[in-house]
């Protein structure tokens, strides 16, 4: 997919200008010959007649060489889908040396270096040996640094900057995290009103429609943004059970205001397995379970083989078209698969041990591994 094809582009050419193989031959002084071969995939022009054979059919030399430096927001979808499946289906090394190839043939597409770097963040921990696992955190560093090094367009480098953050965290480089992010963003920054202003700015110019999309998106973002916000504070308290208690029924409550299971299962989810680990934790075993009962059909709405997985809803009407216009559109940046591997790994988290044998916390873990919903009365 997506390869050279400069055979096939020199007959096609040569065709669409109604030219012989022997006319081509002698504008370039080369034999009639030569031009069979080339088109015949025997042999291919020598370097030096590419610029002369690009200029003859006035084309440039990536449209003669069927080359194209950068992937359409489609194709980095089906790569990407393409990479996720891989590492499913074959060894670590094996999966990686696949990346490394596209990687190769489209390092300056800074759109697709970005998902690559998702890539590696969301895969890395499948790695057989722990330095592979290290050098593929490496590499997603390196491509973040050439992406703010080259690239133009500020929302990607911004996007670089804090996947090249985590990959820091998760190389335990806390020190270097703090000095990267600190001065961007911190609470008194200016440019947390900037989402506000251009809400304002679109309704002085008259762009109503734009305004509410925005303010849409926004919205969603933050909702976001808290719950995994809550995720992080559950576990810094996990510790004191009264704090705990009232975040989980706060969150809870807005989750359920928002309809956070169905619009965004993946952030519900997170949630709910940490709110199962704080009670676990802290010995209160029958809401554990529960968390743990609303965990497994947030991660069996993931699993679901035809789910839409990013959508609005009645409220958040203007979703949809910005969701599809994402890099990774609605789609999962991990295989199922994997999900649910992860998944079921999930459960074997030492906090678990007071309940693990317990029937209902089997059946919770099973249902996972098969992927089938329980049925509710």
């Amino acid at each position: 997919m997506y390869g050279l094809n400069i055979s096939h582009n020199i007959a096609k050419l040569r065709r669409e200008r109604k030219m012989t193989q022997e006319e081509l031959a002698d504008f370039l002084g080369v034999t009639k010959a030569s031009v069979s071969k080339w088109e015949n995939q025997q042999s291919t022009p020598d370097i030096m007649l590419l610029p002369l054979m690009a200029s003859f059919f006035d084309v440039t030399v990536d449209e003669l060489l069927g080359y194209e430096p950068q992937l359409s927001k489609e194709q980095i979808r089906k790569v990407y889908t393409e990479l996720t499946e891989n590492f499913t289906k074959m060894p670590f090394s094996e999966a990686m040396n696949q990346v490394e190839k596209w990687v190769q043939r489209y390092y300056s597409c800074y759109p697709f270096l970005l998902q690559i770097c998702v890539l590696y963040l969301n895969h890395f921990m499948l790695a057989e040996k722990e330095e592979e696992g290290r050098a593929t955190l490496e590499k997603a560093v390196k491509l973040c640094s050439r992406i703010e090094e080259k690239c133009s367009n500020v929302s990607i480098c911004s996007d670089a900057i804090a996947l090249k953050a985590l990959c820091f965290l998760y190389q335990g480089k806390a020190k270097e995290v703090i000095e990267m992010l600190e001065p961007i963003t911190g609470p008194e920054q200016m440019s947390e009103q900037n989402d506000t202003l251009l809400i304002q700015a679109y309704q002085a110019a008259g762009q109503e429609e734009k305004a509410k999309s925005f303010a849409q998106i926004r919205q969603y973002h933050y909702l976001l943004s808290l719950i995994g916000n809550a995720v992080h504070y559950l576990a810094l308290y996990s510790k004191e059970e009264e704090r705990c208690e009232e975040a989980i029924k706060r969150i809870q409550g807005i989750m359920k205001i928002y309809h956070v299971n169905e619009l965004h299962p993946n952030s519900a989810a997170q949630f709910y397995y940490q709110a199962a680990l704080v009670y676990a934790e802290n010995g209160q075993k029958e809401k554990a379970l529960k968390m743990l009962e609303d965990f497994s059909r947030c991660v069996l709405e993931l699993l679901k083989e035809k789910r839409r997985l990013l959508h609005g809803d009645d409220y958040f009407d203007q979703l949809d078209e910005w969701l599809e216009n994402l890099p990774l559109g609605a789609q999962a940046p991990r295989d199922k698969t994997f999900i649910r591997q992860s998944t079921v790994m999930a459960f074997e988290h030492p906090a678990f041990a007071c309940i693990k044998d317990t029937q209902q916390f089997q059946k919770i873990r099973n249902r996972i591994q098969d992927g089938k919903e329980q049925k509710r009365c």
